[in-house]
């Protein structure tokens, strides 16, 4: 009778003990990827739309009415935070780490064991039934717990900090579309002009041979002239639809939106900056802002927390076993300890791998400082080039058009012809381009400084201002 109320007893007890479990139990749901839904989705994207209007609200800015009519540096860039899908990828991975930080902080789990036998060597003196009830209970030694809750901390902060990374990156990506893009549209409208100017040199030099004033040499000359300017701008007009659409993508919006987008000058953005830096300044701007230097930062603090971590594992955890058994009869308790004998090893390996990981990444933020150094120095330096060319190239583009004028008023006098003239203008116009490449280089430059800054140009300017 007794032996079966201690095996009603034990299977009780399990069943309870499923039954409990069962209650929290999660069911599968599948969410499956719908392409045609993320196809529509993407094409539906419009910043003259509530949400991003709100967002922008939320963000605190204010310098347009919404819709926005002209879009700056600023502009894009919030639109590109909105729209673009890569700023949510990192986003769900910071969600993930953060899961997994709270994971970290669970703690093992006892477990419960049981088993039943049957003998048929029983008599009347020994029970033909033997049953066993046991709990395994670990305890986690030498702070472990804590470590592997500080090592997750270390890799969520990264994860948020590769959303701020990405943000930046789709910031510069579409800075980079703007600059390009206006700098190929001037190109455009200079090579239009240019073309207009060929072409009515090349009827010019017609009309002179049919009057025995020219050679056909000179008009060949034209010609050829005239056909390379057509095909510079058919391949303008061509790269533009290919700006375009790389700055709907950088965006994350329908390249028609982007078409009808009215695209601010990036000089508005700049001028008011002048862009001077002090190079000091620049240096520790970039040393103290930079996002791939905090990232490393806390990957050395990761390797840390891991090489603690496997010194720690040096002392062995322990589960202790309480247990209850009906062994044929007899009535038997017992308390069992058990662990793993890592005191024969010390881990040896596994800390002599965490410290030699701990070595590289030392390593390797050592050459990250060095290569973000020497790209400030690198970008600081053509900066400063690119404003001097260009101020250069605005002193002879004055001199040019000064020169244009001169020979104009002759031309109103009667001392020159329109030919004369016409070659004037192509002059002109070839000291505009000179001045349009120069304005797109230094553009590009106080970018691309501003990239290895990882921090608008405006800020770091007020840092380096006394």
């Amino acid at each position: 009778m007794l032996i079966r109320t201690t095996i009603r007893l034990g299977s009780y007890a399990v069943l309870t003990l499923i039954m409990l479990n069962a209650c929290s139990v999660q069911s599968y749901q599948a969410k499956p990827i719908n392409t045609a839904e993320i196809s529509a989705k993407i094409e539906s994207k419009n910043p003259d739309s509530p949400a991003f209007g709100e967002y922008l609200h939320q963000e605190g800015y204010n310098k347009q009415p919404f819709p926005i009519q002209r879009w700056g540096v600023d502009e894009l860039a919030y639109c590109a935070l909105f729209f673009h899908p890569n700023l949510e990828v990192a986003r769900a991975k910071w969600r993930a780490a953060q899961v997994n930080e709270q994971a970290a902080t669970e703690k093992a789990m006892p477990s419960l064991n049981s088993q039943i036998a049957h003998s048929n060597n029983a008599n009347q003196d020994i029970s033909p039934y033997a049953l066993g009830l046991s709990i395994d209970m670990p305890i986690e030694t030498a702070n472990k717990r804590n470590l592997r809750i500080e090592n997750a901390q270390h890799l969520s902060h990264i994860a948020q900090l590769e959303i701020a990374q990405t943000a930046w990156q789709l910031r510069h990506l579409a800075v980079q579309s703007l600059i390009n893009t206006q700098f190929n549209q001037q190109l455009i409208q200079l090579l239009t002009q240019e073309l207009t100017l060929k072409t009515q040199i090349v009827a010019m030099q017609q009309k002179r041979v049919s009057l025995g004033m020219s050679s056909n040499i000179e008009l060949s000359h034209a010609k050829l002239q005239e056909q390379v300017t057509r095909a510079d701008l058919q391949a303008a007009n061509q790269q533009q639809t290919v700006l375009l659409s790389e700055l709907a993508n950088h965006l994350g919006l329908p390249l028609p939106t982007v078409t009808r987008m009215s695209l601010q000058s990036y000089d508005d953005y700049l001028n008011p900056i002048s862009a001077q830096l002090s190079l000091e300044n620049t240096h520790s701007a970039a040393l103290l802002n930079r996002l791939d230097i905090r990232i490393a930062l806390i990957q050395y603090a990761t390797a840390e927390t891991k090489l603690k971590l496997e010194i720690a594992r040096q002392y062995p955890d322990i589960t202790i076993s309480p247990a209850y058994a009906y062994e044929f009869g007899n009535h038997v308790w017992s308390l069992g300890l058990s662990g793993l004998l890592t005191l024969l090893n010390k881990n040896k390996v596994a800390i002599a791998e965490a410290t030699q990981l701990r070595e590289v990444e030392a390593a390797q933020f050592e050459a990250l400082q060095q290569s973000v150094i020497a790209e400030v120095l690198t970008n600081h330096a053509k900066l400063t080039e690119a404003q001097q060319n260009f101020s250069q190239q605005q002193s002879l583009n004055a001199q040019q058009a000064a020169n244009t004028q001169r020979i104009e008023k002759k031309l109103a006098a009667g001392e020159i012809d329109k030919l004369e003239f016409s070659f004037a203008k192509l002059e002109q116009i070839a000291a505009e381009k000179n001045l349009a490449l120069a304005k797109f280089q230094r553009n590009s430059a106080a970018h691309q400084l501003e990239n290895a800054l990882q921090k608008p140009l405006a800020t770091a300017r007020e840092k380096s201002e006394p």
